[in-house]
């Protein structure tokens, strides 16, 4: 008891972030139809109003990427010893926690939809759009979100010597009300982002076991495999990095490849690698058109709004953790080191990923292996795909194993970097920290689930996506004055080594 009094009497963040979630995971359950309205009128407003802002704030981390990575900052190395990791189990640990779940949540069904449903009229041949355009959402940019953050925050960490408060970048004379609205919002961020994914998460899950075994849906069984996800996580979070969270990783890693191999040597093989090609050379060379929304690549409010504004402002909400970390995991390498690494070698491989499957899911659809609206359904679209080859069932049990994997590594990163912002700042935080946050997320992930469960005309993601694209805004708009202050950091740290 002594403990929990100093914990919360210490931890001010910790305070007010919880009472908040408190309030808000009772508005979910006592009052789910009006809080879902207040959501989606409150996300309308944020799209119309700073929708174009998201795309800007996006195509300028890519810049600031670039900008480092080529210039003498580059050199720039996190602390002075040695990596702690190789190099595959850094990137197996980065991509698990960075993409995780998404990249079988998305394999099939987007790449369908983006070439039924061509955002874009041209001369380039839709499924080469459909790929440039996912792409755009699940590369370079996705990445620079989180590499930003993850050398902001190993900046402070490793090199100022201070705690992983964000609040941190900026001068000690900024007052206390000021520091603890940053590490409070930073903190709601990420949570967002965790329980985001955890409730997309669970419904694939239930919905591929549902088709697999013919299950009844139940909002006990959601609760349950919730429950699961959690329990395992925090005992992942608790064992910490080595024990837990690596080998997690790597067996995520490991059997991800394995799936892929599976599909990519049952498929036209020669087909897939020139639709690759292509596709990312459009993708290169239209970068800027496609960051900006600009000419013929200016897909209209509608698509910008369920799907480029949806993924910037997921992928914003899951920089804080993802951020700190790839920082923590990421000591002894320089700043060119994890810019390439973090930009380049996991946008590729999902460039590959995403061309192996919905390459293939496409083919089916053109050749009517499947029906038209077979891969409709984000949450089933996979299974149904895995069905069409050989070993279907053991393949959809891989697919089951790596969902719980991925969300379990995602989830025990979140827990744990949660748990270092509220205890300040601290490397190895308290246990009782962890505890804390996994049943505040898991609270708050039954409250998504329920609004769903409710209103059956209102999936699971719309309401997700409603609330990243309203969280994450003060975050966005925050991070300008964080990459400002961070800038002027290393340019005082430039000049101060010529005078010196």
């Amino acid at each position: 008891m002594l403990k929990i009094k100093k914990l919360f009497k210490s931890t001010s963040g910790l305070i007010y972030t919880s009472f908040f979630l408190i309030i808000l995971i009772i508005f979910c359950f006592v009052f789910p139809h009006e809080t879902f309205e207040v959501i989606k009128n409150l996300s309308l407003s944020v799209r119309d109003i700073f929708g174009q802002f998201y795309l800007i704030i996006g195509f300028l981390f890519v810049l600031l990427m670039l900008f480092i990575g080529i210039t003498p900052f580059g050199k720039i190395r996190l602390g002075n010893s040695k990596p702690d990791y190789s190099f595959w189990s850094w990137v197996a640990m980065l991509y698990s926690a960075g993409m995780g779940a998404g990249v079988l949540f998305r394999a099939v069904q987007e790449l369908v939809f983006m070439y039924q449903n061509n955002p874009i009229q041209g001369e380039i041949p839709s499924k080469i759009v459909a790929l440039e355009y996912t792409f755009f959402q699940w590369g370079f940019t996705a990445w620079a979100f989180y590499t930003v953050f993850a050398l902001i925050i190993g900046h402070v960490l490793f090199n100022k010597k201070d705690s992983v408060q964000l609040s941190n970048l900026f001068s000690k004379s900024m007052p206390n009300t000021f520091k603890t609205s940053i590490n409070g919002l930073t903190i709601l961020a990420t949570i967002t982002g965790i329980v985001s994914a955890v409730a997309l998460g669970v419904k694939q899950i239930e919905d591929s076991a549902n088709l697999m075994f013919d299950l009844p849906y139940s909002f006990d069984i959601s609760i349950l495999l919730v429950l699961i996800v959690y329990v395992l996580s925090t005992f992942s979070s608790i064992l910490g990095l080595d024990r837990g969270i690596k080998i997690v990783s790597n067996l995520n890693i490991g059997l991800t490849t394995l799936l892929l191999i599976f599909i990519f040597v049952q498929s036209d093989m020669l087909v897939i690698i020139k639709t690759f090609s292509s596709a990312l050379w459009q993708y290169i060379k239209n970068f800027v058109s496609l960051s900006l929304a600009l000419g013929n690549y200016n897909p209209g409010k509608t698509f910008l709004t369920d799907w480029t504004y949806y993924y910037w402002a997921f992928w914003l909400a899951w920089a804080p953790f993802t951020g700190v970390f790839i920082a923590r995991i990421s000591k002894g390498r320089n700043y060119r080191q994890i810019i390439w690494g973090c930009v380049l070698v996991p946008s590729i491989a999902s460039f590959f990923w995403f061309s192996v499957f919905g390459s293939t899911a496409i083919d089916m659809v053109n050749n009517q292996v499947v029906k038209t609206g077979d891969f409709n359904s984000a949450f089933t679209a996979i299974s149904i795909f895995l069905n069409q080859f050989s070993g279907a069932f053991l393949t959809q049990i891989v697919v089951l194993i790596l969902l719980f994997g991925f969300l379990i590594t995602s989830l025990d990163s979140g827990i744990f970097v949660l748990s270092m912002f509220s205890d300040h700042g601290k490397q190895n935080p308290f246990n009782l920290h962890k505890l804390i946050w996994a049943i505040l997320c898991f609270l708050l992930s039954i409250g998504l689930l329920y609004l769903g469960f409710v209103m059956p005309n209102q999936d699971v993601l719309s309401t997700v996506s409603k609330v990243l694209i309203i969280v994450s805004l003060p975050f966005a708009i925050l991070s300008i004055f964080m990459i400002t202050r961070f800038l002027k950091e290393l340019f005082n740290r430039k000049n101060n080594k010529k005078t010196s």
